[in-house]
């Protein structure tokens, strides 16, 4: 018997909308805690069949139009939403968390453990960043004019709610470095996972480049198409975001730039596998999606930056660009064409990332501290 038979854990989600990294690596807690109850602001995957029979519970957020579709609208009420959460029947409280699932509280006698994928990333690392990108329309100047003094006060918030955890663990040695420096914590890294049995090599590459994502300010998307537009080589590019840059995007892509909008994850595996690379151009915290390309022996071009210099193996795996512009992506893009890469060694490398040694390592983790 293991310490959590008979442990009555809860899982915690910023929220559940979309389906990307934090929502894969739910997935696989999900799997590894077959018993443990849902708690998030929203949830929108009423159709998935991971959550059929599994208790979900959802904030006061889920019952007010508009807000519940708009979480950066959202953002003063989440923080709230998360402290709302009666927590007290539980063992075990486990939060995933970019944003506000680590806000929530529990009883002394409870274990609360946060798996962060990011310190939240408008309130600490990317701050200007999203202020000069902001996405609410008409709202954009009233939300300039808040936001120093709104996020300034979130600020202190976040940090003492990233005392509330006893203990953090992070998704990559760069995610722990920034929760050492904005929440002054000790911190363990496990590293997020590839579904090997999903993502194969089933045969020869094609000619094209691939891009999967959601099309936000800071995945790039706009010097992908740039790109592209200048060196007229055939991309495709996966999203399931309908929003105005995506529009913006696509409507300035030159014949070569193909996109595809909400496709299976079925066919979105078939790409990764047929694709003569995969472009990852984001400073990234952690990033699953070139992990499932390297799964399918796919050579990742990325940004050396983060994430990718912790798990693209320069020359073996794939090449890295040293500067987020057209210059330098489309200069390593001319050099990978004169490479070779040997598929099964990339597949091989992604298989360290396998979900089953995620599982493994987080349960080990917990057990340890009970």
């Amino acid at each position: 018997m293991t310490n959590l038979e008979n442990k009555k854990i809860a899982i915690v989600a910023d929220w559940i909308k979309d389906w990307w990294g934090a929502e894969m690596v739910l997935s696989h807690m999900m799997e590894l805690f077959p018993n443990a109850d849902i708690f998030t602001s929203v949830f929108y995957q009423e159709k998935n069949p991971l959550f059929a029979g599994r208790k979900v519970t959802t904030s006061f957020i889920q019952k007010i139009p508009f807000l519940n579709k708009s979480h950066k609208l959202a953002l003063t009420l989440r923080p709230l939403a998360m402290e709302s959460f009666d927590l007290s029947e539980y063992d075990i409280v486990i939060t995933s968390s970019s944003a506000e699932s680590k806000w929530v509280i529990t009883k002394p006698e409870t274990l609360q453990i946060t798996y962060c994928h990011t310190p939240t990333r408008y309130f600490w690392s990317h701050y200007h960043e999203y202020l000069n990108m902001m996405e609410f329309g008409i709202l954009n100047k009233l939300a300039l004019f808040l936001m120093p003094a709104l996020v300034h006060k979130l600020r202190q918030w976040d940090f003492v709610a990233a005392q509330r955890s006893d203990f953090i663990i992070s998704n990559s040695q760069n995610t722990a470095s920034r929760v050492r420096k904005y929440y002054d914590r000790e911190v363990s890294v496990i590293y997020p996972w590839v579904d090997s049995e999903k993502f194969i090599f089933s045969g020869e590459k094609e000619d094209f480049y691939l891009y999967v994502g959601r099309v936000i300010p800071y995945k790039k998307f706009d010097l992908i198409v740039d790109a592209f537009n200048e060196n007229w080589k055939k991309i495709v590019i996966i999203t399931n975001t309908d929003n105005k840059l995506y529009r913006e995007l696509k409507a300035k892509s030159k014949p070569n730039i193909e996109w595809k909008l909400n496709i299976s994850r079925e066919e979105t595996a078939r790409y990764f596998s047929k694709a003569k690379a995969f472009l990852f151009p984001p400073e990234e915290d952690f990033g699953i999606v070139p992990l499932e390309a390297m799964a399918c022996g796919t050579p990742v071009i990325a940004y050396a930056k983060w994430w990718a210099l912790e798990t693209v193996i320069s020359n073996e795996t794939g090449l890295f660009f040293t500067n987020q512009n057209v210059e330098s992506l489309n200069n390593t893009i001319e050099k990978f064409e004169e490479m070779h890469f040997n598929y099964e060694h990339i597949r091989e490398h992604a298989l360290k990332f396998d979900k089953e040694i995620f599982k493994e390592n987080l349960k080990q983790f917990i057990e340890s501290k009970i």
